[in-house]
């Protein structure tokens, strides 16, 4: 095995109610190239459900923080035990393939001017959805939208003290509707403090594909499309990026209905709906 550098990574993982998949996430990271970094698991369970799986585990620096439920709530309670040099949010049923922190950290080794690197989603197939943007980009507030997720975000340190706690209106089990959306609300804050934040679509992490019903893709739509809203209102995106916004899953929804794709027509009509909805501030 080999190290790159003596960069450090913390690994924050905010898990609630799932073991099998967060085994697999610690299998993944038991066989990284790269050594020096830490997990700290934000457990949100009530019981102790997790204490087999981290047992199976003894060769990785885990330190577990019984943290409150919702997702932005226990990230910004592991914010507090930060230690390394770069700071990654990996969902806790996702996985790295084995030089993925090799990889990140001789990148921010060789670009020290670098605050953030994102990278692509694929699936066990290594298959990412359509809407991935697939050349390499410098970040921006208008860009950003389709070129990271919080599973494949990495950051300096010093950028994460920067930016501060993640909006605990946004994320899953927020008391708001609005449950995404909290890593990009988090990205578009670091890139108004002046970061400098690229996404390699050559950088993949794995994250299994879900099969929804249509009932649940309409209200992942809707969920989804508010918090896109939400974010589009408190950081004042102007008329033009807004209306980009509300044209996308408008276009989405007539070329399905052409297709005869009532399910995805219903998905992107329930997006436009959520993102008007989020703008206005209703949710």
């Amino acid at each position: 095995m080999t190290t790159s550098g003596a960069t450090s990574v913390d690994l924050i993982v905010a898990t609630v109610d799932r073991r099998a998949e967060l085994d697999a996430l610690l299998d993944s990271l038991d066989v990284q190239t790269h050594r020096d970094f830490r997990v700290l698991i934000a457990d949100q369970n009530e019981d102790d459900r997790l204490d087999d799986i981290l047992s199976r585990h003894p060769d990785l620096s885990i330190q577990r923080l019984h943290t409150r439920r919702g997702l932005s709530r226990a990230r910004n309670e592991a914010l507090l035990h930060l230690s390394g040099d770069i700071v990654a949010f990996p969902d806790d049923d996702c996985s790295y393939p084995p030089e993925t922190l090799e990889r990140v950290t001789r990148r921010f080794n060789e670009q020290p001017s670098l605050d953030g690197i994102t990278g692509r989603a694929t699936d066990t197939a290594g298959r990412s959805a359509p809407s991935w943007a697939k050349e390499p980009a410098v970040l921006t507030r208008d860009n950003l939208w389709n070129r990271a997720i919080s599973f494949t975000i990495f950051l300096r340190s010093d950028v994460v003290l920067g930016v501060g706690n993640f909006d605990e209106a946004l994320g899953l089990g927020a008391s708001t509707p609005w449950a995404s959306g909290e890593e990009t609300e988090y990205l578009v804050r670091a890139i108004d403090k002046g970061a400098r934040i690229e996404f390699d679509p050559s950088l993949v992490v794995q994250h299994p594909e879900k099969t929804l019903t249509a009932g649940a893709l309409r209200e992942a739509g809707a969920r989804e499309g508010s918090s896109v809203g939400y974010i589009l209102r408190k950081h004042r995106y102007g008329a033009a990026a807004v209306a980009r916004m509300l044209v996308r899953p408008a276009g989405g929804a007539l070329i399905s209905l052409v297709r005869r794709d009532r399910d995805r027509a219903a998905f992107h009509l329930a997006t436009l709906g959520g993102r008007v909805r989020g703008y206005r501030g209703a949710g």
